[in-house]
């Protein structure tokens, strides 16, 4: 073997090694995509899946719509506290949906019609808390993923009745 072709040999292992590298790259990116979109999955389903968010919205089902501020707060601390939770909750669930780092068809299907109807009942009370606070962007994450949620309602379907005809 002259020189030429020992360098012409390890010219084309090395472009082999550098291709495989980069394949091997890529393939490790997808895999590491795949693996934030499960965690992040994950940490949805906990947070629906939370003590404290469930007796919340518990709570908060009680209100009627539109409740001011001042009823909210007669009936004692537990409910204030509570729509902190259910805003504070959705608040970090709309930023992630927003920066598209969680899947918002996951997320519709997870909460259903709540998200709605916790802001339907909670929008009084928030309007105060923003002019008390003079913070005007206060939950506002919360109400923009209501307001999304409301606006696409339409488009989905309950489990019930969407997957009747499913088979494992």
């Amino acid at each position: 073997m002259t020189l030429d072709e020992i360098a012409n040999f390890v010219d084309l292992i090395s472009a082999v090694t550098v291709m495989g590298g980069v394949i091997f790259g890529l393939i490790q990116l997808t895999e590491f995509r795949k693996q934030r979109r499960d965690m992040i999955a994950s940490e949805l389903m906990h947070t629906f899946n939370s003590v404290d968010l469930a007796d919340a919205v518990t709570l908060i089902h009680t209100l009627p719509d539109h409740c001011p501020a001042a009823e909210l707060r007669a009936r004692g601390p537990q409910y204030e506290r509570a729509a902190v939770i259910i805003c504070t909750s959705f608040e970090t669930m709309g930023l992630l949906l927003h920066s598209r780092i969680a899947d918002y068809g996951l997320f519709r299907s997870l909460s259903g019609g709540m998200l709605v109807v916790m802001l339907r009942k909670l929008d009084g009370w928030l309007d105060s808390v923003r002019i008390e606070q003079s913070q005007p962007s206060c939950a506002d994450w919360f109400q923009w993923l209501a307001q999304v949620s409301a606006r696409h309602k339409d488009e989905s379907r309950p489990a019930h009745v969407a997957y009747r005809d499913w088979k494992p």
